[in-house]
């Protein structure tokens, strides 16, 4: 019955004619479920299949809406029934369904082209978003407890929730934009009875390129993104890949900008401090 439920749907959202051996659904549903005085075994079957897929549709539709927004509706829809029939939940939680996006999109260009880049910057951006929305969080490391270390071997942990993403477009700005946009359209709708000529907003407009860095987090419960310098995004990079405390911080004087680094990074930490960012390193 499972394999029956996850075949993909029909271009017009039926349950496929034949089962995934090349035989008759109708013939297959007829040996695991009896029809009744209404519907036929087929059709009783076809109402799980269709509800499966309309909801991790639905909940795939939900996580990326700035994709969406880049490709249009249509092809959206074309990317999102060939993505998830490639790769089909495989999890517990619904939440998971874009962990495979990116690596889809790198392989298969044409589902996205001619944005594949934003549309890549774009995917990476949202999917951090579901990380930073409910990924593993561990204890906020104590500063105090490390004072005395030597930072030419104190290695730091980031937290698990923490996404920093290096981009190619401001995709940050276009998320914005889109919540702002559907503040206004719900606005519009509340008083479209006493105001006809209320609208939503037209199409969004496109970023262009430009070179950002962002750190996709959450505090307090709540999802937050976070513009990086350049040399800070290098410094925690490396403290994410493993570098120690000293080598890290030489990212950021690596740049040949003329600042005064030791106050400018005591700032970064500070900050950082403060937002939780920091846990101890796992021992491999």
């Amino acid at each position: 019955m499972a394999g029956a439920l996850f075949r993909p749907l029909t271009d017009d959202d039926r349950m496929q004619p034949q089962s995934a051996d090349g035989g008759s659904m109708a013939d297959a549903a007829a040996t695991f479920i009896k029809p009744n005085d209404r519907l036929t075994s087929f059709e009783r079957l076809e109402i799980y299949n269709r509800q499966y897929w309309f909801r991790i549709l639905g909940c795939f539709y939900e996580d990326y809406p700035g994709l969406r927004a880049i490709l249009g509706e249509r092809r959206f829809r074309r990317l999102a029934r060939e993505y998830l029939a490639r790769h089909p939940s495989a999890s517990f939680t619904l939440r998971n369904l874009g962990s495979r996006l990116e690596t889809f999109l790198l392989a298969e260009p044409q589902w996205t082209e001619p944005r594949r880049e934003l549309a890549l910057d774009m995917a990476r951006f949202e999917w951090a978003q579901v990380v930073g929305f409910d990924g593993e969080a561990k204890p906020v490391l104590d500063i105090d407890s490390l004072l005395g270390c030597d930072p030419a071997t104190l290695r730091l942990g980031l937290q698990p929730y923490l996404s920093l993403l290096e981009l190619n477009y401001p995709v940050d700005d276009c998320v914005l934009a889109l919540k702002k946009r559907a503040l206004r359209g719900e606005a519009s709708n509340a008083v479209e009875s006493s105001s006809p000529k209320a609208k939503t907003s037209g199409k969004l407009a496109l970023p262009r390129r430009e070179k950002v860095h962002v750190a996709v987090h959450r505090h307090d419960n709540a999802l937050y993104y976070k513009r990086l310098e350049p040399e800070a995004f290098r410094v925690l990079a490396a403290l994410r890949d493993g570098a120690a405390l000293e080598e890290a911080c030489a990212q950021a004087l690596s740049s040949g900008r003329e600042m005064d680094w030791p106050a400018v990074i005591k700032d970064w930490f500070e900050n950082w401090c403060i937002l939780g960012w920091f846990c101890r390193r796992e021992t491999p």
